[in-house]
């Protein structure tokens, strides 16, 4: 009985760690790919309204930081983590998981402002079961895929 009561208090024991190990894990970026990442960073300004952060000049390419606001001062005091738009030698990706997930209020006014912004949707957007979500994927201009999530 006592091995028994010593065993459970280890994995409680163990348990709590892991759980205080994860709290302390927040997410800092998402980072996705393109050949111009100007030019993406402007597809993301026009279809969802980020603004450019930051650049650093590497010595593979330009990194562009985006995250979201109306102005470039209100993206910078955004604490929501950022977008990292990273160089990488050509757009020809061949990845069918959505790398981005963007939760969207109005699906039809993004679906839009994505192909106006030079973006292409894989297919309309359609419900996900009986939950009253939508959900749609678009690509941006350098084929990183996008998962538009629409929440009743």
């Amino acid at each position: 009985m006592k091995i028994l009561h010593r065993t459970a208090l280890a994995i409680s024991a163990a348990l709590l760690l892991a759980g205080a190990a994860n709290a302390q894990v927040t997410l800092d970026s998402v980072r996705i790919a393109a050949k111009d990442t100007v030019a993406l960073a402007k597809f993301y300004q026009a279809a969802f309204g980020m603004q450019e952060v930051n650049r650093i000049q590497n010595p593979g390419g330009t990194e562009v930081f985006v995250n979201f606001g109306a102005t470039a001062e209100a993206a910078k005091a955004n604490k929501n983590p950022l977008m990292v738009l990273f160089h990488r030698d050509s757009d020809d990706v061949k990845d069918p998981i959505p790398h981005v997930i963007f939760l969207v209020k109005d699906m039809a006014a993004t679906v839009a402002a994505v192909k106006a912004a030079g973006g292409m949707m894989t297919g309309d957007p359609r419900p996900f079961g009986n939950t009253g979500i939508v959900i749609g994927f678009a690509i941006d201009p350098a084929g990183n895929r996008i998962e538009l999530i629409h929440r009743p």
